[in-house]
């Protein structure tokens, strides 16, 4: 079996420590189902300073990674083995959803550039870059924490890293790309708040018609962009 593995490259790595020493990112590589490695540009700088950004051409304001410790990072990575995607996290790339989630999940390796200050020279986006993915239409101080989302997104859905407690195949927009349905647990009345009565019927049957029914509306009222996909299917 092919071990997953994921390498994430940033002018900030230490942001990457405690999110990938936790819960599931952590029990994944303690299981030895996925490698996740990261590196820090300021070890591929060449002058005294670590320096791994400057002034834009032309003017303007903040600064721009150096396309040099870049090039250097990942041409040494692509030495050793073959990558199936090299990612940039961009305001401009695609919008991550579940289905690239998917798709990303059954590749072998792949390198996630975290981007930072004001961008990175293009120059690395036109030669090395496969793909540019968006977390969506905000701006960050930085690419790690969506690199880290993007990391997490798949990582759960490698066989074997989640229980059945925490089962994939239930999760929002594994089903049918809807909305996930409302879920409740004990005690079967709160405060005057009651659990449905269908929950606790024991009729698997209506449970399960219960549920697509309730996603359905959830995924209508608060996601009708997703809702219309649904019933173009």
């Amino acid at each position: 079996m092919s071990i997953l593995r994921i390498d994430l490259i940033a002018a900030v790595p230490d942001i990457f420590q405690s999110p990938l020493e936790s819960s599931i990112l952590k029990r994944a590589q303690e299981k030895g189902l996925v490698t996740i490695v990261t590196h820090n540009l300021h070890d591929y700088a060449k002058d005294a300073y670590k320096h791994i950004d400057d002034t834009p051409f032309g003017g303007g304001a903040g600064m721009i990674l150096q396309c040099e410790p870049i090039f250097e990072c990942i041409e040494q990575l692509m030495s050793e083995r073959t990558y199936d995607e090299i990612i940039y996290t961009s305001p401009d790339g695609q919008v991550f959803n579940q289905d690239i989630a998917n798709e990303l999940s059954l590749k072998g390796n792949i390198i996630i550039l975290a981007g930072h200050y004001k961008g990175i020279d293009q120059r690395v986006r036109d030669h090395l870059i496969t793909r540019e993915i968006s977390i969506g239409d905000v701006v960050l101080s930085g690419g790690e924490l969506p690199a880290l989302m993007i990391s997490d997104a798949i990582v759960r859905l490698v066989p074997g890293v989640l229980g059945d407690a925490e089962s994939s195949l239930s999760d929002a927009f594994m089903n049918e790309g809807l909305l996930d349905c409302p879920h409740y647990t004990r005690p079967a009345v709160f405060r005057g708040m009651e659990v449905p009565e269908v929950l606790r019927s024991g009729n698997h049957a209506l449970i399960e018609e219960w549920r697509i029914q309730q996603s359905v509306e959830k995924t209508k009222q608060l996601r009708p962009d997703i809702f219309d996909k649904y019933k173009e299917q």
